[in-house]
């Protein structure tokens, strides 16, 4: 009995800890809320209608909202879900294993490597695929004529991936066929020589000794069914890169005759652009007929400067580089600046209804981007300090602010590794409403919170040992979960 009595009492003093908490948190219930820091928290979410719950600290959530939902468990599991398009994913320790889907279509993948996916076609034949990256390829469908296996680099046939609209091979890379729309081309010991056929086009090459490839003016329908007018043209070489021609944009408007000896000389001449490149590509001059300005290189990429000649047009651009001192660079649209690089960098686009300025701070040290929506003037911003912080304000004026932020600075935009990761990590959180004029501050996941809105203010700290609450003209105060004060103005 002696060594099972130690552990007998060292169990019920974890039991009664567990049982104090959990009944403490049944009478600090306010309302339908509980509070107890960062053990468990239930709160209203202060950007949308709905309710968030947290326990365990940065190692458990669950949100709900009236357009989506969400529950994880960082950073082994989430579960994000929008019913509104039956759209979700499933993040497994992302990045490492996800599950997507979107209506009829979804998607398995294990680290990029391995993918299994399926859905209907717009022909409503439903298919599955399954990937070993970049070994195994499978697919199978309802449309036999859909069906095709690949085992790389045996045999293989494989539909509308990878560009293209077909590849098949035999041992490659003794040989490989690949089709993109109507350009057909036999590969045999790829790259060396290709045979290649087409609409209005025919063409050989043994790398790098010789090629010749013509193809004459054609039309064809796009997507949208509109008629296209596709010119023709004549390539050919020898002993690449030693000697290299080509004709371009036959039979149109543009003509194009290009030629080269690389590294000696490289030069075009077109009705809209003239550039001549000496020891390519470090010294260049280029003449733009069609947007008006002429630049020189030398040496590319670090020294470039562009001047206007005549009339602009939205595309003239002025430029001057003096890489990496600095570089100003403009036209009607675009302006790009930087000195010092890669220690300031300041990027405008002006594009209607898009006015967009980011700068940045040695890459992502700083970030600030300011997007402006010209008809509406709404504003969404990005502040970063890597790894200091992040802070976001969307075009309905919600902001959110996070202290520490080792990942979203670089991947901004990236859901997974906000609901996966973000929470552990983020030891301040703070939102802002400015419909409702709510707002919320978290501390040390929850250890700390604040909850105000124009009605209402809700304080707890310290696993809520520590709460106030105001309502209206109701306010309330607990110590250690005991009720101490009660007010209430009539």
């Amino acid at each position: 009995m002696r060594p099972f009595f130690p552990i007998f009492v060292s169990r019920c003093q974890a039991f009664c800890v567990f049982a104090f908490f959990w009944s403490a948190c049944l009478v600090a219930a306010d309302d339908d809320w509980l509070h107890a820091g960062f053990i468990f928290d239930q709160f209203p979410t202060t950007l949308a209608d709905g309710h968030r719950t947290e326990a365990i600290g940065p190692f458990y959530y669950a949100e709900k909202t009236t357009d989506e939902s969400i529950v994880a468990v960082p950073p082994l599991f989430s579960h994000y879900h929008y019913p509104g398009v039956k759209n979700g994913e499933f993040d497994f320790l992302y990045p490492l294993l996800t599950y997507e889907y979107y209506e009829d279509e979804w998607r398995w993948q294990f680290f990029q490597v391995i993918a299994f996916a399926g859905g209907r076609q717009p022909d409503e034949n439903q298919t599955r695929r399954f990937t070993l990256f970049p070994i195994y390829f499978q697919q199978r469908s309802l449309d036999t004529n859909l069906n095709y296996t690949a085992v790389v680099p045996f045999y293989g046939d494989i539909k509308n991936r990878l560009f293209y609209d077909e590849l098949r091979f035999v041992v490659f890379p003794i040989y490989l066929e690949t089709r993109r729309k109507d350009v057909v081309t036999d590969n045999y010991l790829f790259p060396i020589v290709h045979v290649r056929n087409g609409d209005g086009l025919h063409g050989w090459q043994v790398f790098p000794f010789a090629a010749h490839e013509q193809k004459v003016l054609t039309m064809q329908t796009n997507g949208w069914g509109d008629l296209v007018t596709y010119g023709g043209h004549d390539i050919s070489f020898i002993m690449f890169p030693l000697w290299i021609s080509q004709n371009n944009n036959l039979n149109t408007e543009n003509p194009e005759k290009f030629r080269a000896s690389i590294p000696l000389f490289v030069y075009t001449r077109s009705p809209n652009r003239d550039s001549t490149w000496v020891f390519w590509p470090f010294f260049g001059w280029m003449k733009d007929h069609k947007n008006n300005y002429h630049e020189w290189d030398g040496p590319w990429p670090f020294v470039i400067f562009a001047r206007p000649d005549g009339d602009p047009t939205p595309a003239t651009k002025t430029t001057s580089r003096v890489w990496p001192i600095f570089s100003q660079s403009h036209n009607a649209s675009i302006e790009q600046d930087s000195y010092l690089w890669p220690i300031y960098r300041y990027k405008w686009t002006h594009s209607p209804p898009l006015d967009r300025r980011s700068t940045r701070i040695v890459f992502y040290l700083y970030v600030g981007i300011d997007e402006k929506n010209t008809e509406t003037g709404n504003v969404k911003k990005r502040r970063d300090m890597w790894p200091f912080f992040t802070w976001r304000k969307d075009f309905n004026g919600n902001t959110r602010f996070q202290i520490f932020a080792p990942i979203e600075s670089v991947l901004a935009e990236n859901r997974g590794i906000q609901r996966n990761w973000s929470p552990i990590w983020s030891l301040w959180r703070s939102q802002y409403n400015p419909g409702t004029h709510s707002d919320y501050q978290s501390f040390l996941w929850n250890l700390y919170r604040r909850q105000t809105t124009p009605d209402s203010k809700k304080i707890s700290l310290l696993f809520g040992l520590f709460q106030y609450q105001r309502d209206g003209k109701d306010s309330r105060t607990r110590l250690f979960f005991v009720p101490v004060y009660h007010s209430h103005q009539k």
